[in-house]
């Protein structure tokens, strides 16, 4: 039965597409106020599933819940304001200035043709300046950087005010700088104010430094899932990826930091 203590419950689920099987029968339960990394190569289903947590894709067979509740009876508005994506690329075919484009994440919360309250322009201003992208308010987004569009669908992810947060691939048009703060500002977020986040990631070092757990893909099944102590580990990462890994605890992080070699 699903669990409504639960954000996400799958059981069996599995998608294809061109009836190419890239996702099968993957069953795991993601609770609240944890950071989640999706590992996997390229090709092992992690933005599938992400997809699927959004609702933006139906699983073909399996059941997939949230808040204990079939994810299909969820609206699309209702489960915008609980559940926001942040994709790998992402695009605005128009140029909206980045003011715009942030502000485009409360209208989950606003009735037809309403206009935002004030309140919503102040946590639009916080969040802009949180990120750092406060003085390219004004800026169409046509003309930013990757790094800087990366920023700005991480701020109208979080003007969402959502209890979850889907990543894919957030941070891999970002500099070193640049990733560190975000992903500290969203641990931030995890510890003091309850934010679920699940991100795919290719980085082991950032998924040992910011996941409290982690899930493992290969070919689209679940090879493992747990805390991220007892599942990242050189046999199961040499399972995953087909090279040889140590990991150690890092001295100046505090966290697992894993190196490898083929």
């Amino acid at each position: 039965m699903p669990d409504s203590d639960l954000l996400w419950q799958l059981e069996h689920v599995s998608f294809a597409r061109n009836r190419r099987p890239v996702l099968d029968a993957v069953s795991l339960k993601i609770r609240p106020g944890k950071w989640c990394g999706i590992l996997g190569p390229n090709g092992s289903g992690k933005t599938t599933l992400l997809d699927l947590l959004c609702g933006l894709l139906e699983p073909n067979s399996g059941a997939l819940a949230y808040r204990g509740q079939p994810l299909r009876q969820w609206s699309r508005r209702q489960l915008a304001r609980r559940v926001a994506l942040v994709p790998q690329d992402f695009a605005l075919r128009f140029a909206f200035s980045v003011r715009e484009a942030v502000e485009m994440g409360r209208h989950p919360h606003l009735g037809r043709l309403a206009s935002m309250p004030a309140q919503d322009y102040a946590l639009v201003d916080a969040v802009m300046a949180e990120m750092g992208i406060a003085e390219l308010a004004e800026r169409p987004v046509t003309q930013l950087s990757g790094g800087e569009k990366q920023r700005v669908a991480v701020a109208r992810a979080l003007v969402q005010e959502p209890e979850a947060l889907l990543l894919d691939e957030a941070t891999s048009n970002l500099d070193i700088h640049h990733s560190l703060a975000i992903l500290n500002l969203l641990r931030r977020r995890v510890d003091g104010q309850g934010l679920t986040v699940v991100a795919a990631l290719h980085d082991l070092n950032l998924a040992g430094l910011f996941c409290d757990e982690l899930l493992f893909l290969k070919n689209g099944r679940l090879v493992c899932h747990g805390e991220t102590a007892a599942v990242l580990r050189p046999e199961i990462i040499q399972e995953v990826y087909g090279v040889q890994a140590q990991v150690r605890q890092d001295a100046f992080t505090g966290c697992l930091q894993v190196s490898c070699k083929l």
